[in-house]
């Protein structure tokens, strides 16, 4: 039998965490000696009563389905058994045995691979240095490496598709689940253009938890990590960090001191755990000589031509106004809303937009569920919001419009 499947078969164990899959693939050699093991053999690893269970599950119908759905929806694998696998990930302690593709497969250690990231309740400063960050790596040969949120990436990837990019989009739910929905018009163009990637088998929802785990991905692919904007407590800090563990450069775009959304770069910055950058080439030059086949000094595009470009880039159609604005909700200043924490802001924001559950809110911000809960209660103490039938909530004002 093909070691893709017992790959499957071992990459999709409910209960057994990356690393430790990658613990067992390295003591028994392969993922077949790891699928025939007995139980005694496994005692060695600690694993938990689930996973244990799991690996005693023999059947292989799970990976066939799996291989079934990828045919059908014309999906590439990459296996950690492949020449082809990035290296970059092999040096990590819990790369993903299998990864899963849509669009032109990848050998990223010829590739300047940089990730961009950072909020997605992000400032107008943040939307446009990433989608001039993402412009100016792509034009200068670099491969743009990001997620498919709101704010950060999509800017991001919006600007190294009009800088001539084929950038890359890793996703926290499978290759197939188009997340957040707005964002399919950007789907599509990645995935004509350049290439979609996730660890999880198409069809896997984009839970929560999902997100910190893609994290590492993320930043395993590439040289460095870019922080472009980010709060106290955004999740783009965990990609540094991850970075940051994995022997990488991170880099960090500096913004105002009392600007919320620049407080976690600027910490990075202050802190010497990132550089400070204000171009792609400030990334880019030490790089020159390892990916002097890739990397460029394009023709000089002054800051107006490039926001120009930027300007033009297909953008997706526009959404209705929020039902906070057509129901005359009380108008509060805009302060209130600056004052808020980073997750309440989040939190607000796509609330404001339509009613959501607690679920759907942990699943669209990566927040775990309980400080979700608690942002809600307090946001309901103070006014913000009402709660609807369902245990949906929604805004109960708006704020005055930015100035």
């Amino acid at each position: 039998m093909a070691e893709i499947q017992y790959l499957l078969w071992l990459s999709t164990c409910p209960g057994l965490p990356p690393r430790s899959q990658v613990a067992l693939l390295r003591y028994f050699g392969t993922a077949e000696r790891v699928y025939y093991a007995e139980g005694e053999e496994l005692t060695a690893f600690s694993l938990p009563e689930k996973a244990v269970s799991a690996l005693r599950d023999k059947s292989l119908e799970r990976a066939e389905r799996i291989l079934e759905r990828c045919d059908r929806l014309g999906l590439f694998l990459l296996t950690c058994r492949d020449g082809t696998y990035p290296e970059r990930l092999l040096q990590l302690e819990d790369y993903p045995l299998v990864l899963y593709g849509r669009g032109r497969p990848v050998r990223f250690d010829e590739e300047a691979a940089i990730a961009v990231v950072g909020s997605r309740a992000c400032s107008p400063y943040g939307v446009k240095m990433a989608g001039r960050f993402g412009f100016g790596l792509a034009r200068a040969g670099a491969l743009v490496v990001s997620g498919l949120a709101q704010g950060i990436d999509a800017a991001a990837l919006k600007g190294a598709l009009q800088g001539g990019g084929a950038p890359v989009s890793v996703l926290a739910g499978g290759v197939d689940v188009i997340y957040p929905r707005q964002n399919d018009w950007l789907y599509q163009d990645v995935a004509a253009r350049g290439t979609i990637l996730s660890e999880n088998p198409p069809g896997t929802r984009p839970d929560g938890w999902r997100f910190p785990l893609r994290n590492r991905i993320l930043s395993g692919l590439s040289l460095g990590t870019l922080v472009v904007e980010a709060g106290e407590r955004s999740g783009a800090l965990i990609t540094a960090h991850a970075a940051l563990d994995q022997s990488r450069e991170v880099y960090a775009v500096p913004g105002p001191i009392d600007a919320p959304m620049s407080a976690g770069t600027n910490w990075l910055i202050s802190r010497g755990e990132a550089r400070l950058v204000n171009s792609a080439w400030d990334i880019l030059w030490e790089y020159e000589s390892r990916f002097s086949h890739k990397l460029r000094h394009p023709n000089l595009v002054t800051q107006e031509e490039a926001d120009q470009r930027l300007e033009a880039a297909p953008t997706p159609p526009p959404e209705p106004e929020p039902r906070a604005k057509e129901e005359g909700l009380p108008v509060l200043p805009r302060t209130q809303l600056d004052q808020m924490g980073e997750e309440q802001r989040e939190i607000f924001l796509l609330l404001a937009e339509k009613a959501r559950t607690a679920d759907d809110l942990v699943g669209e911000t990566e927040i775990p569920a309980r400080r979700v809960n608690t942002a809600l209660t307090l946001m309901q103490t103070m006014g913000y919001l009402k709660e609807l039938p369902g245990r949906r909530f929604a805004a109960a004002v708006r704020f005055e419009e930015q100035g």
